[in-house]
């Protein structure tokens, strides 16, 4: 299949006013420019003048090939995040242009990534040229156009990385690796080379063109935000709600235990044991999944201090889209993951695994997976649902899918852990009949709970491998996850490359929407962790 790189910008002289944009299409392997676009449009605002760059540029590319995967690249932070469904959009000039785009090709073929502006050279030209024109009441012209003339071929697009996007350990150790072989290492703190050349084409967004084109941009590529926009359950937007009172592992003291059916300040939660329409696949232990430390806390006795490089790759992970590794990573898969609503167990804090007696949703429940699907369909960012197989998580998702219009997928790979001979006690009522077995549960992840229950360990193993099938399957696209206090415990756990007792340390109400993007070099983003705005 072939691969285009569509590079777009638009400028208004006045926002609004005066206004034009243009359009590239590049060869992804070779760099080679195979189309031009470029049109003076009247009087607009410098964000449709971006999003009528963007049409054309795809539109371009689909006379070229209609069945051809294409990047888009654009120094519009604005129009990157709405096409990515991260961001709202609210302007009603921008809401039939973005409409037409997406349908352009098929969205699991197209991808945006935000770059400098001057990464942008071409199209910036094109648009300039558009609107001289424009002023001398001419049409734009590609036979002398000289946009293209002094400036360098756009870069081939290197081969996606093979495998899966694996969690935080290893795109850290990815990291490190490329800040070895790159030499010259930022110091602790400080921003590389490629992001102090994005800094600095940040800082001259706002000032004029030579040609007179007023950008408008400072603000929206500084923040991140912008008037017309309201960033989706991916973005950073939310605040954790206000702690619960219900968990569905066990309210444990010191905060490292577990209870109930709600995970409120307790470890991981209960499920009901079942089989989707996938079938789990052999257990194998995924990176950084077992072993990172005791379970009080703290780095192992004989783990080595943090090294300068492992804090700067930390760092990386934490802003992969614009740090020390190749920026082209193409749109993340973003998982947003929730917990399904209360059941009859969940006020009673006890344990609900998947050996237990798998409970529906309680009315409360039904009204709690309810307004999620109000708030989710209000944002319009979702575009599949896949549910754990236990009877509460698959009521949750057929009530959201149904507001969403969309189909409901099953994954066993997400259910919840198999709690044992602890299933629907609490937790006060396991420390009494078995507390040993439970002493060495809280202090070990390969500790399996009385009965022959399931460790921590092989859950995670089982979650990571659910993690990466989900991964290659919805490569690029925003997936509502619909699962327990466990599962999306450890994908957030996994994604940080925290240790396992983090667990213990996290708060999730029932009801409650996280969401981690994925990218293709095996970075993660926690974006989201326990939101429970929309039950308010």
């Amino acid at each position: 299949m072939r691969e285009f790189v569509v590079e777009a910008d638009g400028g208004s002289r006045g926002n609004p006013g005066p206004a034009g944009y243009g359009a590239v299409v590049s060869d992804a392997a070779t760099g080679e420019t195979l189309a031009e676009a470029a049109e003076y449009i009247g009087v607009a605002t410098n964000n449709v003048a971006e999003y009528r760059g963007l049409l054309a540029g795809l539109r371009a590319a689909r006379e070229l090939d209609p069945d051809a995967r294409v990047r888009v690249r654009m120094d519009s932070k604005l129009v990157v995040e709405q096409m990515s469904g991260r961001w709202k959009i609210k302007h009603p000039a921008m809401k039939p242009l973005a409409a037409q785009a997406a349908t352009v090709f098929p969205p699991d073929r197209v991808t945006y990534e935000w770059i400098p502006r001057e990464r942008n050279t071409h199209a910036d030209r094109l648009a300039n040229e558009a609107m001289d024109a424009g002023r001398r009441g001419e049409s734009w012209s590609p036979a002398e156009s000289r946009a293209d003339l002094d400036v360098p071929p756009t870069a081939p697009v290197a081969p996606a990385p093979e495998g899966t996007p694996g969690d935080a350990t290893a795109g850290a150790a990815r990291v490190r690796e490329a800040l070895a072989s790159a030499g010259g290492a930022a110091a602790p703190g400080e921003p590389g080379p490629e992001r102090r050349r994005a800094a600095e084409g940040t800082a001259a967004a706002g000032a004029a063109d030579p040609a007179g084109t007023v950008r408008g941009r400072g603000t929206e590529d500084a923040s991140g935000e912008e008037p017309d926009t309201e960033p989706g359950p991916g973005a950073d937007d939310t605040e954790p709600g206000p702690r619960a009172d219900d968990t569905e592992a066990a309210d444990v003291q010191g905060g490292r235990g577990a209870e109930g059916d709600s995970g409120g300040a307790g470890g991981p939660a209960p499920t009901g044991r079942g089989r989707g329409g996938r079938a789990a696949e052999s257990r194998a232990t995924a990176v950084g999944a077992v072993g990172e430390g005791p379970a009080d806390g703290g780095p192992s006795p004989a783990g080595p201090a943090p090294a300068d490089a492992d804090r700067r790759a930390a760092q990386a992970v934490a802003t992969p889209s614009s740090g020390w590794a190749p920026a082209d990573m193409g749109a993340p898969a973003t998982f947003v993951l929730l917990r399904h609503g209360e059941t009859p167990l969940t006020p009673q804090k006890r344990f609900s695994g998947s050996g237990g007696s798998d409970p529906s949703l309680s009315d409360i429940g039904r009204e709690q997976a309810g307004k999620v699907a109000a708030a989710l369909a209000r944002r319009g960012t979702v575009q599949a649902v896949v549910a754990s197989p236990l009877a509460r998580t698959r009521e949750t998702a057929r009530i959201v899918a149904a507001r969403l219009g969309l189909d409901v997928a099953v994954e066993d790979g997400l259910r919840e852990t198999d709690f044992g001979a602890w299933e629907g006690l609490t937790f006060g009522e396991v420390r009494e009949r078995y507390p040993e077995d439970l002493d060495a549960w809280l202090a070990s992840p390969d500790a399996e709970p009385t009965g022959g229950g399931e460790s921590f360990a092989a859950t995670a193993a089982r979650v990571a491998e659910a993690r990466d099938r989900l991964l290659a399957e919805y490569r690029g696209r925003t997936v509502l996850l619909v699962t327990h206090v466990t599962p999306v415990k450890m994908m957030i756990r996994l994604a940080l490359g925290a240790p396992p007792e983090a667990l213990f340390r996290m708060e999730l109400s029932a009801a409650s929407l996280s969401a981690v993007a994925y990218y293709a070099d095996g970075n993660a983003s926690v974006r989201l962790f326990n939101d429970t705005s929309h039950l308010r």
